[in-house]
Protein backbone atom coordinates (compact mmCIF):
# COMPACT_ATOMS: atom_id res chain seq x y z
CA UNK A 1 0.00 0.00 0.00
CA UNK A 2 1.35 3.44 -0.99
CA UNK A 3 2.76 6.22 1.42
CA UNK A 4 1.52 9.44 1.12
CA UNK A 5 3.70 12.66 2.01
CA UNK A 6 2.04 15.22 3.62
CA UNK A 7 2.69 18.31 5.63
CA UNK A 8 6.35 18.59 6.94
CA UNK A 9 7.96 16.00 6.02
CA UNK A 10 5.36 13.26 7.71
CA UNK A 11 4.34 10.07 5.73
CA UNK A 12 1.06 8.31 6.46
CA UNK A 13 -0.33 5.31 4.85
CA UNK A 14 -3.81 5.24 3.05
CA UNK A 15 -6.56 3.20 4.84
CA UNK A 16 -5.95 4.18 8.36
CA UNK A 17 -8.97 4.58 11.07
CA UNK A 18 -10.87 7.45 10.31
CA UNK A 19 -10.13 9.22 13.50
CA UNK A 20 -6.23 9.12 12.95
CA UNK A 21 -6.73 10.70 9.72
CA UNK A 22 -8.66 13.35 10.89
CA UNK A 23 -6.53 14.32 14.01
CA UNK A 24 -3.37 14.53 11.37
CA UNK A 25 -5.15 16.83 8.95
CA UNK A 26 -6.82 18.52 11.59
CA UNK A 27 -3.30 19.77 12.90
CA UNK A 28 -1.58 20.43 9.77
CA UNK A 29 -4.30 22.81 8.83
CA UNK A 30 -4.01 24.26 11.77
CA UNK A 31 -0.17 24.84 11.72
CA UNK A 32 -0.93 26.37 8.45
CA UNK A 33 -2.95 28.83 9.77
CA UNK A 34 -0.79 29.59 12.59
CA UNK A 35 2.30 29.97 10.73
CA UNK A 36 0.78 32.10 8.29
CA UNK A 37 0.92 29.60 4.91
CA UNK A 38 -3.10 29.95 5.10
CA UNK A 39 -3.45 33.91 6.07
CA UNK A 40 -5.65 35.98 7.28
CA UNK A 41 -8.83 36.11 5.01
CA UNK A 42 -6.92 34.01 2.47
CA UNK A 43 -9.25 30.63 1.25
CA UNK A 44 -8.18 27.16 2.18
CA UNK A 45 -7.63 25.14 -0.82
CA UNK A 46 -10.78 23.65 -2.12
CA UNK A 47 -11.80 20.03 -0.22
CA UNK A 48 -10.89 17.38 -3.22
CA UNK A 49 -7.60 19.01 -3.71
CA UNK A 50 -6.99 18.52 0.07
CA UNK A 51 -8.12 15.05 -0.12
CA UNK A 52 -6.11 14.40 -2.65
CA UNK A 53 -3.12 15.98 -0.79
CA UNK A 54 -3.99 13.85 2.75
CA UNK A 55 -4.66 11.14 0.98
CA UNK A 56 -7.87 10.89 2.94
CA UNK A 57 -11.47 10.99 2.17
CA UNK A 58 -13.70 14.21 1.36
CA UNK A 59 -15.57 13.14 4.24
CA UNK A 60 -12.53 13.75 6.34
CA UNK A 61 -12.07 16.75 5.01
CA UNK A 62 -15.43 18.17 5.32
CA UNK A 63 -15.32 16.68 9.11
CA UNK A 64 -11.49 18.75 9.67
CA UNK A 65 -13.60 21.93 7.87
CA UNK A 66 -16.45 21.80 10.56
CA UNK A 67 -14.04 21.19 13.49
CA UNK A 68 -12.47 24.30 12.11
CA UNK A 69 -15.74 26.28 11.97
CA UNK A 70 -16.48 25.44 15.15
CA UNK A 71 -13.30 26.59 16.32
CA UNK A 72 -13.43 30.00 14.97
CA UNK A 73 -10.58 29.71 12.58
CA UNK A 74 -13.16 29.19 9.15
CA UNK A 75 -15.71 30.17 7.50
CA UNK A 76 -17.25 28.24 5.10
CA UNK A 77 -20.49 29.48 2.64
CA UNK A 78 -21.86 27.20 -0.21
CA UNK A 79 -19.87 27.51 -3.40
CA UNK A 80 -17.47 29.76 -2.10
CA UNK A 81 -14.99 27.85 -0.17
CA UNK A 82 -13.51 28.32 3.44
CA UNK A 83 -11.69 31.13 3.92
CA UNK A 84 -9.40 32.24 7.33
CA UNK A 85 -11.43 34.45 9.31
CA UNK A 86 -9.23 34.71 12.72
CA UNK A 87 -5.33 34.14 13.07
CA UNK A 88 -4.29 32.93 16.08
CA UNK A 89 -2.34 35.72 18.46
CA UNK A 90 0.08 32.80 19.14
CA UNK A 91 2.17 32.46 15.70
CA UNK A 92 0.44 35.95 13.66
CA UNK A 93 3.08 38.24 12.50
CA UNK A 94 3.69 41.63 14.58
CA UNK A 95 1.60 42.97 10.86
CA UNK A 96 -1.57 40.79 12.32
CA UNK A 97 -1.80 42.07 15.73
CA UNK A 98 -1.88 44.97 17.72
CA UNK A 99 1.56 45.87 19.94
CA UNK A 100 0.97 45.87 23.13
CA UNK A 101 -0.38 41.71 22.17
CA UNK A 102 2.35 39.04 21.52
CA UNK A 103 3.07 36.03 20.17
CA UNK A 104 4.48 32.82 20.40
CA UNK A 105 6.27 31.76 17.24
CA UNK A 106 8.81 34.11 17.63
CA UNK A 107 9.31 33.65 21.38
CA UNK A 108 10.04 30.15 20.74
CA UNK A 109 12.47 31.49 18.14
CA UNK A 110 14.40 33.25 20.25
CA UNK A 111 14.84 30.43 22.71
CA UNK A 112 16.08 28.37 19.80
CA UNK A 113 18.52 31.05 18.73
CA UNK A 114 20.31 30.86 22.10
CA UNK A 115 22.93 28.23 22.58
CA UNK A 116 21.04 26.82 25.39
CA UNK A 117 17.25 26.83 25.30
CA UNK A 118 15.59 27.29 28.29
CA UNK A 119 12.01 27.20 28.50
CA UNK A 120 9.49 26.68 31.59
CA UNK A 121 5.85 26.25 30.46
CA UNK A 122 3.04 25.86 31.96
CA UNK A 123 -0.41 25.21 30.13
CA UNK A 124 -3.65 23.05 29.82
CA UNK A 125 -2.60 21.04 26.73
CA UNK A 126 0.45 20.96 24.95
CA UNK A 127 -0.78 21.51 21.45
CA UNK A 128 0.72 24.87 20.53
CA UNK A 129 4.12 24.29 22.28
CA UNK A 130 4.04 20.79 20.22
CA UNK A 131 3.60 23.34 16.93
CA UNK A 132 6.40 25.66 17.61
CA UNK A 133 8.82 23.06 18.77
CA UNK A 134 8.58 21.07 15.46
CA UNK A 135 8.92 24.08 13.73
CA UNK A 136 12.36 24.75 15.34
CA UNK A 137 13.07 21.75 14.97
CA UNK A 138 13.16 21.76 11.13
CA UNK A 139 15.09 25.21 11.52
CA UNK A 140 17.66 23.07 13.47
CA UNK A 141 17.80 20.26 10.50
CA UNK A 142 18.35 23.42 8.00
CA UNK A 143 21.18 24.67 9.76
CA UNK A 144 19.19 27.85 10.31
CA UNK A 145 19.84 27.77 14.36
CA UNK A 146 22.06 25.42 16.47
CA UNK A 147 21.35 25.46 19.81
CA UNK A 148 23.68 23.24 22.06
CA UNK A 149 21.81 22.10 24.83
CA UNK A 150 18.21 22.16 24.98
CA UNK A 151 16.00 22.41 28.18
CA UNK A 152 12.34 21.77 28.55
CA UNK A 153 10.03 22.10 31.86
CA UNK A 154 6.68 22.06 31.64
CA UNK A 155 3.49 21.61 34.16
CA UNK A 156 0.40 19.83 33.18
CA UNK A 157 -3.10 19.11 34.69
CA UNK A 158 -3.32 15.81 36.88
CA UNK A 159 -4.70 13.16 34.88
CA UNK A 160 -7.05 12.47 37.40
CA UNK A 161 -8.42 16.15 38.15
CA UNK A 162 -11.91 16.76 36.78
CA UNK A 163 -11.73 19.74 35.23
CA UNK A 164 -14.12 22.61 34.56
CA UNK A 165 -13.61 23.01 30.80
CA UNK A 166 -13.92 21.46 28.82
CA UNK A 167 -17.49 20.55 29.95
CA UNK A 168 -20.73 19.03 28.38
CA UNK A 169 -23.63 21.19 28.50
CA UNK A 170 -27.77 20.20 29.21
CA UNK A 171 -29.75 19.26 25.85
CA UNK A 172 -32.76 20.09 25.70
CA UNK A 173 -34.04 17.56 28.54
CA UNK A 174 -32.03 18.61 30.89
CA UNK A 175 -29.25 16.15 30.83
CA UNK A 176 -25.86 15.39 29.34
CA UNK A 177 -26.62 12.57 26.86
CA UNK A 178 -26.31 10.00 28.81
CA UNK A 179 -29.58 9.99 31.38
CA UNK A 180 -27.64 12.15 33.88
CA UNK A 181 -27.39 16.02 34.97
CA UNK A 182 -25.99 17.98 33.08
CA UNK A 183 -21.55 18.12 32.99
CA UNK A 184 -21.76 14.46 34.59
CA UNK A 185 -22.12 11.16 33.17
CA UNK A 186 -20.39 8.94 30.14
CA UNK A 187 -20.41 11.96 28.09
CA UNK A 188 -18.58 14.07 30.53
CA UNK A 189 -16.04 11.18 30.77
CA UNK A 190 -15.81 11.04 26.93
CA UNK A 191 -15.90 15.15 26.84
CA UNK A 192 -12.30 15.18 29.26
CA UNK A 193 -11.28 11.85 27.77
CA UNK A 194 -10.58 13.59 24.43
CA UNK A 195 -8.34 16.56 26.28
CA UNK A 196 -6.34 14.29 27.59
CA UNK A 197 -6.14 12.05 24.15
CA UNK A 198 -5.07 15.08 22.72
CA UNK A 199 -3.00 16.20 25.60
CA UNK A 200 -0.85 12.61 25.12
CA UNK A 201 -0.46 13.09 21.53
CA UNK A 202 0.76 16.34 21.58
CA UNK A 203 3.31 15.64 24.38
CA UNK A 204 4.44 12.10 22.59
CA UNK A 205 5.27 14.29 19.58
CA UNK A 206 6.94 16.76 21.00
CA UNK A 207 9.21 14.14 23.48
CA UNK A 208 10.10 12.74 19.78
CA UNK A 209 10.85 15.76 17.85
CA UNK A 210 13.18 16.96 20.75
CA UNK A 211 14.37 13.42 21.13
CA UNK A 212 15.51 13.00 17.74
CA UNK A 213 17.10 15.84 17.24
CA UNK A 214 19.42 14.60 20.25
CA UNK A 215 20.05 10.89 18.20
CA UNK A 216 20.50 12.77 14.94
CA UNK A 217 23.30 14.85 16.42
CA UNK A 218 22.23 17.77 15.89
CA UNK A 219 21.72 19.07 19.58
CA UNK A 220 24.37 17.57 21.95
CA UNK A 221 21.82 17.37 25.06
CA UNK A 222 18.41 17.51 25.73
CA UNK A 223 16.48 17.43 28.59
CA UNK A 224 12.92 17.55 28.87
CA UNK A 225 10.95 17.10 32.01
CA UNK A 226 6.97 16.87 32.29
CA UNK A 227 4.70 17.19 35.58
CA UNK A 228 1.60 16.92 36.27
CA UNK A 229 0.08 19.23 38.75
CA UNK A 230 -3.63 19.62 40.90
CA UNK A 231 -4.39 22.70 39.45
CA UNK A 232 -6.80 23.38 36.61
CA UNK A 233 -4.91 26.72 34.45
CA UNK A 234 -6.78 29.99 34.62
CA UNK A 235 -3.98 30.58 32.30
CA UNK A 236 -0.55 30.01 30.53
CA UNK A 237 3.01 31.01 31.01
CA UNK A 238 6.10 30.38 28.95
CA UNK A 239 8.94 31.58 30.44
CA UNK A 240 12.60 32.11 29.26
CA UNK A 241 14.55 31.98 32.46
CA UNK A 242 15.97 35.29 33.37
CA UNK A 243 15.03 36.78 29.99
CA UNK A 244 11.20 37.24 28.95
CA UNK A 245 7.83 35.55 29.77
CA UNK A 246 4.10 35.27 27.85
CA UNK A 247 1.42 35.21 29.89
CA UNK A 248 -2.11 34.33 28.68
CA UNK A 249 -5.85 33.67 30.72
CA UNK A 250 -7.84 30.88 28.93
CA UNK A 251 -11.03 32.80 27.62
CA UNK A 252 -14.38 30.66 27.91
CA UNK A 253 -16.30 30.16 25.66
CA UNK A 254 -19.82 28.11 24.16
CA UNK A 255 -18.83 25.93 21.37
CA UNK A 256 -19.59 22.50 20.11
CA UNK A 257 -17.18 20.21 20.30
CA UNK A 258 -16.34 17.24 17.40
CA UNK A 259 -15.96 13.69 19.03
CA UNK A 260 -14.22 10.98 17.34
CA UNK A 261 -17.27 9.16 16.29
CA UNK A 262 -18.51 12.05 14.16
CA UNK A 263 -21.20 13.46 16.96
CA UNK A 264 -21.46 16.86 18.35
CA UNK A 265 -21.09 18.38 21.39
CA UNK A 266 -22.97 20.92 22.97
CA UNK A 267 -19.75 22.33 25.47
CA UNK A 268 -18.08 24.67 27.49
CA UNK A 269 -14.31 25.06 26.13
CA UNK A 270 -11.26 27.39 26.13
CA UNK A 271 -9.37 28.01 23.06
CA UNK A 272 -6.07 27.72 24.03
CA UNK A 273 -4.10 28.60 20.47
CA UNK A 274 -6.85 31.80 20.47
CA UNK A 275 -5.74 33.12 23.49
CA UNK A 276 -4.47 36.32 24.04
CA UNK A 277 -0.74 36.79 25.14
CA UNK A 278 1.01 39.32 26.56
CA UNK A 279 4.85 39.95 26.81
CA UNK A 280 6.99 40.88 30.00
CA UNK A 281 10.91 41.20 29.75
CA UNK A 282 13.49 41.06 32.60
CA UNK A 283 15.30 44.68 33.16
CA UNK A 284 18.65 43.18 34.42
CA UNK A 285 19.36 46.79 34.99
CA UNK A 286 16.03 47.36 37.11
CA UNK A 287 14.86 44.97 39.54
CA UNK A 288 12.34 46.93 40.23
CA UNK A 289 11.02 47.58 36.85
CA UNK A 290 7.27 45.96 35.88
CA UNK A 291 8.94 43.46 33.72
CA UNK A 292 11.33 42.42 36.21
CA UNK A 293 8.75 42.14 39.12
CA UNK A 294 6.83 39.96 36.49
CA UNK A 295 9.49 37.79 35.78
CA UNK A 296 10.86 37.17 39.44
CA UNK A 297 6.97 36.83 40.48
CA UNK A 298 5.83 34.27 37.94
CA UNK A 299 9.57 32.10 37.83
CA UNK A 300 9.08 32.04 41.75
CA UNK A 301 5.72 30.76 41.02
CA UNK A 302 6.33 28.32 38.69
CA UNK A 303 9.32 26.55 40.79
CA UNK A 304 7.02 26.22 43.87
CA UNK A 305 4.58 24.20 42.27
CA UNK A 306 7.27 22.32 40.14
CA UNK A 307 9.05 21.31 43.38
CA UNK A 308 6.13 21.91 45.96
CA UNK A 309 2.68 20.33 44.18
CA UNK A 310 3.82 18.96 40.78
CA UNK A 311 3.80 14.42 40.54
CA UNK A 312 6.51 13.24 38.04
CA UNK A 313 4.88 11.42 34.97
Amino acid sequence: MGKARYGRGVTTARGEGGGKEFERVLEELRARIADGTYALKSLLPPQRELADEFTVSRDTVQRVLRELRNEGWVESRQGSGSRVVRSPIHSATRQQVPRVRAALGPFIARAFAQPTVRLDVYTLTSESLDAHIRLQAERIRLGEVRPERIELRMLLPSVSLPLPYPRARATEGGDDGDGGPAGSGQLQEKVQARLRGITRRHTASLLSALGDLRTEGLVQSVDVKIRHVPLAPAFKLYLRQGAEALFGPYEVVERPILMEDGTEVAALDVLGLGSTLTRQVNDEGDPDAPGSVFMESMQGWFDSCWNLLAEEI
